[in-house]
């Protein structure tokens, strides 16, 4: 990755989580359109060009990985109470427990899905003859992902009572997982076989997260979307499919 990824990468999530101490709690709305759309360009990155790569591979148990990122997902979410797709819950007494269950699972949830960075544009290239125009789409998916969950996770922070000062903290951390996760791996030379493993993993979390969000009902009524989250998942699966054009 280029410095200026990294920057990017960090940058970002940690504006959008200070836009946490902005927006009142009436513009939630505004998120879960946010949600959408990222939630559309992320399955539509993880449909159209990570599984034909993995699958692709020859590697026989890469479903498995696939399932395994999807399961260990899940479970991570029991710990941030699912920050990663907008969800706000706050307890009602805050607890430091509460404040550490939250962070750890949001935190090795960005870790994970930094590691590929570090390998992707490079891998991408020599598997699409050396085009390159679109070898930061799975950058700028994360990007797009963990810029709504900052702001939910400084959100839920403000409404648990949490003091400022640690709520900069914790977002700092979040900001910094994805970065750190990229350049540890891009210390190491990582063998095509594992990063096929590494890949269907983060695959795994990335339908979780998305079906999760895209699943989601808007909560005034039943088994309804509204045109504005429609409009937004038709926009996010068609720049996703405009990456492969």
């Amino acid at each position: 990755m280029h410095v200026w990824e990294f920057i990017l990468l960090f940058g970002t999530v940690f504006l959008g989580g200070s836009l946490g101490f902005l927006f009142p709690k009436e513009k939630k709305g505004l998120l879960q359109i946010v949600l959408s759309f990222s939630g559309a360009y992320i399955l539509g990155i993880a449909v159209l060009h990570l599984m034909p790569w993995v699958f692709g591979s020859g590697d026989s148990h890469a479903g498995l990985w696939v399932l395994l990122g999807f399961f260990v997902q899940l479970l991570l979410e029991q710990l941030s109470a699912g920050v990663e797709h907008g969800h706000i819950h706050a307890p009602h007494n805050l607890s430091s427990g509460f404040v550490f269950s939250v962070m750890f699972g949001l935190c090795i949830h960005a870790f994970v899905e930094g590691i590929p960075l570090s390998y992707y544009g490079e891998m991408h290239e020599v598997n699409h003859g050396g085009h390159t125009h679109s070898q930061n789409h799975l950058l700028y998916g994360i990007i797009l992902h963990h810029i709504p969950a900052a702001f939910a996770l400084v959100f839920l922070m403000i409404i648990s009572k949490l003091q400022r000062h640690w709520i900069w903290v914790c977002l700092f951390l979040f900001a910094v997982m994805s970065p750190l996760g990229a350049w540890l791996a891009g210390l190491f030379t990582v063998p095509e076989a594992v990063q096929v493993k590494v890949i269907a993993f983060v695959i795994g979390s990335l339908l979780h997260i998305s079906t999760v969000i895209l699943f989601e009902m808007d909560s005034s009524s039943h088994h309804y979307i509204s045109w504005r989250k429609l409009l937004a998942i038709s926009a996010g699966l068609g720049i996703a499919i405009l990456t492969i054009l």
